[in-house]
C-alpha cells in the first residue's frame, strides 16, 4: 500500500497493493507497449479513502504507444456495478512512456472536465498516471478540483491503511 496526503485535511488517500500490482503490469516498459488505463474505485473508512480496485484496460478501448481513449459505455457499467457493490468511482488511471510521469494538459482538461460534469458528492477526483520507474516513484497520482490538478505528496509504503495519511476534503490547497 501506499498512503498520499493533501493539504490540511487530515484525510488520506491509500492505494491498496492489489490495485499498486495492476498499475505494475501495464507499465510501458518496451516501445511496443500501449498506453493502458481505466477507472478507479474506493470505501471511505472514517478520514481516509482506500482505493480498492482498478479496471481497465478493456479490449473495446482506443489504445497506443501515447493515448488512451476508453470506451465511455463500459465505464458507465463498471460506475454502476461497483456502487452497488458499495464501492464509490473516485478517478481514473492511465500510463506513460516515461520514467517518472508528468500530466500533460490532455490529462488535466479531461479529469478536470469529468470532475464538473459528474454527479458526486466528492471534493475532487484523483488522478493516477503510472510511468516506468519502480513505484512509488514512477507514480504520479493528483486530485482535480474541477479547476487545478493538486499533485499529492506520497508518505511511501505503508504496512497497513491505518497508518497512511490524507484526501479528497474541501481543503485542496496545501
Amino acid at each position: 500500500m501506499i498512503g498520499y496526503e493533501i493539504g490540511m485535511s487530515g484525510q488520506s488517500l491509500v492505494i491498496s497493493g492489489e490495485v499498486l500490482h495492476h498499475f505494475s503490469s501495464y507499465r510501458q516498459l518496451r516501445w511496443w507497449h500501449r498506453e493502458a488505463g481505466g477507472q478507479l474505485f474506493a470505501r471511505f473508512e472514517g478520514n481516509q479513502v482506500l482505493v480498492t480496485h482498478a479496471t481497465g484496460p478493456r479490449q473495446t478501448d482506443r489504445r497506443a504507444r501515447r493515448f488512451y481513449h476508453p470506451d465511455r459505455m463500459a465505464e458507465q457499467r463498471e460506475v454502476d456495478v461497483f456502487h452497488q457493490a458499495g464501492h464509490h468511482f473516485i478517478g481514473t488511471w492511465h500510463t506513460h512512456p516515461e520514467d517518472r510521469p508528468t500530466p500533460s494538459a490532455i490529462d488535466i482538461d479531461s479529469i478536470s472536465e469529468a470532475f464538473r460534469l459528474s454527479k458526486h458528492a466528492l471534493n475532487g477526483f484523483v488522478l493516477a498516471i503510472v510511468g516506468r520507474s519502480q513505484l512509488p516513484a514512477g507514480l504520479y497520482v493528483g486530485i482535480s478540483d474541477g479547476a487545478v490538478l493538486h499533485q499529492l505528496k506520497s508518505l511511501g509504503r505503508s504496512p497497513s491503511h491505518h497508518s497512511a495519511l490524507v484526501v479528497l476534503s474541501e481543503d485542496l490547497v496545501s
